[in-house]
């Protein structure tokens, strides 16, 4: 029996950004990454989901590609996404990924896709606490507040459902 689903792939050597439906291959660990919004819950996908590296591509806004610099991000940390909404305020929205160019230094926050390795967002939590001075003030200059190790049950709770913690207990 055939299914009725068929998707086009595209395959690209490591560094290559010549396909038209998106797929790529991790700068980081050359892992073929598709970028099927039905896998990844994420309509822009611009990272790993096996070591969460990304590449330096968006300019102005998430999905535009317009960045000259192109340049490997990696992920430095996690942070809360702030919603400002009209009548009610902020108020704390979805786990977000940090990123930082490696070559331009510039700041990215991105979207967790559903099929992000949980370990490997735990472990950005873990050695953000490592970061040096220099990254951190850039950072907070940026307006990134980062998660720290302590808020790891606030973590657990975005990856792993709200009574995480709950039946961690019994």
């Amino acid at each position: 029996m055939k299914t009725p689903f068929v998707t086009q792939r595209i395959y690209t050597r490591p560094g290559k950004i010549n396909n038209t439906s998106g797929d790529f291959v991790c700068l980081h660990c050359e892992a073929f990454v598709s970028v099927e919004e039905a896998l990844s819950g994420v309509r822009n996908r611009n990272h790993c989901p096996y070591c969460l590296s990304s590449r330096h591509l968006d300019q102005f806004e998430a999905g535009d590609r317009l960045s000259a610099c192109k340049a490997p991000m990696r992920p430095v940390g996690l942070t809360i996404k702030q919603i400002a909404k009209k009548y009610a305020g902020h108020r704390q929205g979805e786990l977000m990924l940090v990123h930082l160019c490696q070559d331009c230094g510039k700041v990215s926050i991105n979207r967790i896709a559903a099929d992000d390795a949980a370990e490997m967002i735990l472990s950005v939590l873990e050695q953000s606490a490592k970061l040096d001075p220099t990254t951190r003030d850039l950072l907070a200059r940026n307006g990134v507040v980062l998660l720290s190790a302590a808020q790891i049950d606030l973590v657990r709770q975005y990856l792993f459902g709200i009574n995480y913690s709950l039946s961690q207990e019994g």
